[in-house]
């Protein structure tokens, strides 16, 4: 990752370069959730992946499924049965990025509590104050 003061094709830290517009809509939140469920269950059909990640539309589902094989991280294929069967995998750039998320989830499930219990001191610090 580039710094600021560094020079390099890609900075996500450049405000027009292209990099990061690509963090921008990797980092979205059903992006991460659905990369990381193909990672740890492996290929999945569609109805598979909205179940696994609970809460994600069909339509959300299904535009973030079209972003993550149009850059190239996950593959959609379409077995010729009768109905056709459609799966999803990653390719290996999607592996290469979802073993670098793994480390960050399990961090954020280890530390949600403190997180929580955190933002509920803040929170009401605040209050108090503006009552003030």
């Amino acid at each position: 990752m580039a710094h600021p003061q560094q020079h390099s094709e890609y900075d996500v830290f450049a405000a027009f370069c292209p990099s990061r517009n690509v963090f921008a809509e990797l980092a979205d939140k059903w992006s991460l959730l659905l990369l990381l469920s193909l990672h740890e269950l492996g290929e999945q059909r569609f109805s598979e992946l909205q179940r696994s990640v609970t809460g994600v539309s069909r339509k959300m589902l299904t535009q973030t499924l079209r972003e993550l094989e149009r850059s190239g991280l996950v593959r959609r294929t379409v077995h010729p049965e009768t109905p056709p069967r459609v799966v999803y995998g990653l390719l290996p750039l999607g592996r290469s990025l979802a073993e670098r998320l793994v480390p960050v989830a399990e961090w954020v499930e280890e530390n949600s509590g403190s997180v929580l219990e955190a933002r509920r001191v803040f929170d009401g610090s605040r209050c108090s104050s503006v009552a003030d």
